[in-house]
């Protein structure tokens, strides 16, 4: 039996969807963009992988507020 873990099938679907030819894009195609985007980050922040980003992204964010200082 073949499973499909959600959060792949939407990184393949988010990469796909990138890398179209660039081209103006209309405002519902922006939308659709974001909530797929949206949704990803949903399956995905649960995770270790999820949790090993959000730390990266914290020590980034604090290192660039502490540079402003």
């Amino acid at each position: 039996m073949l499973t499909i873990n959600a959060a792949v099938l939407l990184a393949v679907i988010i990469m796909v969807w990138l890398r179209r030819r660039t081209r103006a894009r209309s405002r519902n195609d922006k939308k659709l963009t974001v909530l797929i985007v949206l949704v990803f980050g949903i399956f995905v922040a649960p995770t270790a992988f999820g949790q090993d980003v959000l730390d990266v992204v914290g020590q980034q964010a604090s290192g660039i507020n502490d540079a402003g200082r």
